[in-house]
């Protein structure tokens, strides 16, 4: 038996329990890792308190990222063997393959040789916010080296991905932020300007930094109200990305300014990546060669040990996180 966290109704962080239980080996085409670091995304704590696109049976695990050694390799799996140091895309189901726990099973295509610089717990902060940013900016948006780009939830672990990736490109970064207390470290970390969304105006600064030409790429985890002044200060033709919902209040269509601009608003998550062979490929390359160069480093915010899981997610509801959550198994 292994140590695994699941939660046996939903609610709030406390519902996550340490059990022990019995993991059955892998299937064919399956690997089965020894759990070395978790990687905590906020659709962990959506699906803990029953809000996510993903509605599990009870008792459940949950769980998207992992980073560990290979311990057995599933029949009619190829190039991977026991002892291997890997970390794991996010599965198309964290109810099917979860992660929290000691031991993680997946399917093998969502397995990374990631390089041998990597700690455990950089290896289990990579997939989940370099693929989502990838996707969004690169694979759909075709972000340029001219382009204006507005990054929402900036301090997210998603949203400094996506700062780097778009510096990657030379395109011109703009991150918001809610408050002025992460302005000086967003500067920092490489955004070009940073708006404090809750003591500016959203509009007015867009358009002060674009000029007349506009913002052609918005990637947005936020939704609600902001929808108005980010399409206002968008350029004609441009594109929005919802990959979130973090706004409690209604979102509105901006019918007339879609309209005026031929703007797209365009919902997104990182399934239509992961569940594409030829584009998850192209994700690993560009996201592996990052790594390599240095040009993509995972930002860790906290690291909790295992037994620490509900302080964990505590902390990631927290919203005072500049970068990734990690759990230590």
């Amino acid at each position: 038996m292994v140590r695994v966290v699941r939660f046996h109704e939903h609610g709030g962080p406390e519902v996550l329990r340490i059990e022990n239980v019995d993991v059955p080996r892998p299937g064919r085409g399956e690997i089965q890792i020894r759990v070395k670091a978790l990687g905590l995304n906020r659709a962990e704590a959506l699906i803990r308190s029953g809000s996510y696109i993903e509605t599990p049976p009870l008792p459940s695990g949950l769980g998207l990222e992992a980073a560990g050694i290979v311990q057995t390799v599933g029949e009619g799996v190829r190039g991977f063997a026991p002892g291997d140091a890997v970390s794991v895309v996010p599965p198309l189901s964290m109810v099917r393959w979860p992660a929290y726990g000691e031991l993680a099973t997946y399917p093998a295509e969502l397995f990374v040789k990631h390089p041998a610089s990597l700690s455990w717990e950089a290896a289990a902060a990579i997939w989940m916010q370099y693929v989502t940013a990838y996707g969004a900016l690169i694979d759909i948006a075709k972000l340029r080296r001219e382009d204006f780009v507005v990054i929402t939830a900036a301090s997210s672990s998603v949203g400094l991905a996506a700062i780097q990736i778009a510096n990657i490109v030379g395109a011109t970064t703009i991150a918001v932020t809610r408050t002025s207390g992460k302005r000086q470290a967003l500067l920092e970390f490489g955004a070009v300007h940073v708006i404090a969304s809750a003591g500016e105006d959203l509009q007015a600064r867009l358009k002060e930094i674009a000029g007349p030409d506009g913002i052609r790429v918005v990637f947005d985890a936020v939704g609600g109200p902001s929808f108005d002044p980010l399409t206002a200060a968008m350029s004609r033709g441009g594109i929005l990305i919802e990959y979130g919902a973090l706004s409690p209040e209604p979102t509105p269509f901006p019918l007339f300014t879609v309209l005026s601009k031929s703007l797209t608003l365009r919902g997104y998550l990182i399934h239509e990546i992961v569940k594409d062979p030829a584009r998850l490929e192209a994700a690993k390359t560009f996201i592996l060669d990052g790594l390599v160069s240095g040009s993509l480093k995972p930002v860790i915010a906290r690291t909790f040990p295992f037994d620490q899981i509900v302080e964990a997610h505590r902390f990631l509801e927290s919203n005072e996180q500049f970068g990734k959550i990690v759990v230590t198994v």
